[in-house]
């Protein structure tokens, strides 16, 4: 994927945050972009409109990713107007909503993410790369525990990462590569807002313990280098305060 002018990225949840961040990123470097979001459209057309202003090219497209027909609409939208679908970022994640059931976690971070790659793949050519985002306190959860608030999110990304890795052998097949970026705790996430909330300190507790935490447009840099890094395909790249997960597996 040395050459990005003409190659067309989906980025799953890229209305805000390091999603947003990543599809101007990626733009920046000639990818079409499509950028994903469930509800706020407003929000979403805003990213198209920054990425189109500074002479990049984007959509936007509404899609639950646990509904598999949105799934399949945004997917063969990148087809559809760019003519190809040469990287998947998988960024979207939640589960601390209180209003979509027990058991939406396990459904947006494992299900929802096989579906969008079981949907992509087909429509991906020789070269192309599935980046999955995640946390390390979700990567690490087997061997490390993390905030009971955040437990139950961390184990049903975890689950996504292994259902996730377990499909390389179907990528490598159709000369797919796949890359796993792992981070902390970032600023200015939502998800970082509330467990601090839940937790008040949790995020300098994080601080003293990483050296740093990275912002929201730092951890998308980072996403955005392993989409196109050489790497072998499996690759984890852990970004940032993991010395002290890895020193507790090690234990």
């Amino acid at each position: 994927m040395n050459d990005q002018q003409n190659l067309t990225a989906v980025i799953t949840g890229s209305s805000r945050g390091v999603g947003a961040d990543t599809a101007k990123l990626l733009a920046g470097q000639g990818f079409n972009v499509v950028v994903n979001y469930r509800e706020k459209a407003p929000r979403a057309n805003k990213v198209v409109q920054q990425i189109e202003e500074a002479g990049g090219r984007a959509i936007a497209v509404g899609a639950d990713l646990t509904k598999p027909e949105d799934v399949k609409t945004l997917m063969q939208s990148a087809v559809d107007e760019f003519g190809s679908l040469d990287l998947l970022v998988l960024n979207a994640s939640g589960g601390m909503e209180k209003n979509l059931g027990e058991d939406y976690a396990l459904r947006l971070n494992r299900d929802a993410q096989v579906g969008a790659l079981t949907t992509a793949l087909p429509l991906m050519q020789p070269g192309s790369r599935v980046v999955f985002v995640t946390s390390h306190q979700a990567h690490f959860i087997n061997d490390v525990e993390t905030m009971a608030e955040y437990h139950e999110v961390a184990k049903s990304k975890r689950a996504g990462e292994d259902a996730l890795t377990a499909m390389v052998p179907e990528m490598k097949d159709q000369g797919v590569s796949f890359v796993v970026v792992s981070g902390d705790m970032i600023e200015g996430t939502v998800t970082a807002t509330l467990l601090n909330r839940a937790q008040p300190g949790a995020l300098e507790s994080r601080r003293e313990a990483a050296g740093r935490l990275y912002s929201v447009a730092e951890f998308a840099e980072e996403i955005v280098a392993m989409a196109t890094a050489d790497v072998e395909t499996g690759h984890v790249e852990l970004v940032g305060g993991a010395e002290d997960f890895l020193a507790q597996v090690k234990k």
